[in-house]
């Protein structure tokens, strides 16, 4: 028996070498294959906004290094003008087509709609990260500026990863008002909510640190959160909710799944609206 032990003991160290080895590995892969997981851009073509709206028209957005990004401007329905903008940030999939019944609910109720795509989106030049889409959305509100819209008369509506790009516009360029759709108190916790063995606070490069951004500002904020949420926590939202300075309205959405229409329909729109008229607007 003493003569066979070294050769357990050998074993017992191969073993624990693979597994090490494959850890490293897999630790290796989440590290250069991260932002494929959190951006997942539809880059199919989308049609004219005149062909999607009445009185839709095509924009395009200058960013800080450069690039050009196609979006929609969506008008106001006439007669519901409030004289207020909506700056639409989208999540991390699909484009701006897929928005466009929420961005026409928007207008229906007085708004002036930007809706945008980030780079690597819909076609658009470039490859999206954290300080990129922050480029993007600075050159989205300069936009709607030069459009007669500064940020005083403009809500940021962010859904999903975009709540943690307007949060961060936010504390640039405080709006009227900041409607969160589906936030997360920071990426990190969504990852560590999908990805538990991870260690994502570790290994993550974006952070959209969304709390951070809103727990001491006075820019008035509603929370939308879907009760049953399997992409963001619900909680998480709850979260921020709890945490925002300026706090109006958290609504939730019982038996609603984070993708559910009513996600990207009149619930939405008229959570917006209420925000609108609570800042007297």
């Amino acid at each position: 028996m003493p003569a066979r032990q070294p050769r357990r003991t050998g074993r017992a160290g191969i073993g624990l070498l693979i597994l090490l080895t494959l850890l490293v590995v897999v630790l290796v892969a989440l590290w250069s294959l991260q932002r494929s997981l959190i951006y997942v851009p539809d880059t199919s073509p989308v049609p004219a906004a005149a062909q999607v709206f009445a009185r839709g028209q095509d924009v395009v957005l200058h960013t800080e290094d450069g690039l050009e990004l196609a979006a929609w401007l969506v008008p106001a329905d006439e007669g519901a003008d409030r004289d207020l903008a909506v700056l639409y940030a989208p999540g991390n999939g699909g484009n701006r087509a897929g928005r466009a019944g929420l961005a026409q609910d928007l207008s229906a109720r007085g708004f002036t709609v930007l809706l945008l795509d980030y780079r690597g989106y819909a076609g658009n030049p470039g490859t999206p990260s954290e300080e990129g889409l922050a480029a993007d959305s600075v050159a989205a509100a300069r936009m709607l500026e030069a459009e007669g819209y500064p940020a005083e008369r403009t809500i940021y509506l962010g859904e999903s990863l975009g709540t943690g790009v307007v949060a961060a516009l936010a504390s640039r360029r405080p709006p009227a008002g900041l409607v969160l759709r589906s936030p997360f108190t920071e990426l990190a916790a969504v990852g560590a909510h999908h990805y538990p063995w991870a260690p994502v606070r570790l290994l993550l490069r974006d952070r959209y640190p969304v709390v951070e951004h809103v727990q001491d500002s006075p820019v008035p904020v509603t929370v939308i959160r879907a009760a049953r949420d399997s992409v963001v926590p619900s909680r998480l939202s709850h979260e921020v909710a709890r945490a925002a300075g300026a706090l109006v309205e958290e609504v939730v959405l019982e038996d609603v799944d984070h993708n559910d229409p009513a996600m990207f329909g009149p619930p939405v729109a008229d959570a917006v609206a209420r925000l609108a008229d609570a800042l007297g607007r």
